[in-house]
């Protein structure tokens, strides 16, 4: 049984891969022309989450959200901020 030991270094060069990996997929020049909200279903898939990750987020205040009608919408900005470790 092999077993490796996880690093901090190694989880804040994971993080910067992947920030750089989804600023490549959001295009920030591009940005303004894109969407501001996001659904549920688009959330999950650009942070590989599962839905009951999505709602602990929403839970704990993590990640905020607007209701409209039954559709929780996000703002790309709040999910950008998350990424990078910023407050909201």
């Amino acid at each position: 049984m092999n077993v490796e030991i996880i690093t901090k270094e190694d989880l804040k060069q994971f993080k910067c891969e992947m920030l750089t990996e989804i600023k490549q997929f959001i295009k920030p020049g591009e940005q303004s022309q894109s969407k501001q909200w996001l659904k549920s279903a688009e959330v999950r898939k650009l942070l590989n989450i599962s839905p009951g990750t999505l709602q602990n987020l929403r839970i704990n205040g993590t990640l905020r959200y607007t209701k409209i009608g039954g559709m929780m919408y996000y703002k790309l900005e709040d999910i950008t901020k998350l990424l990078e470790g910023g407050q909201q």
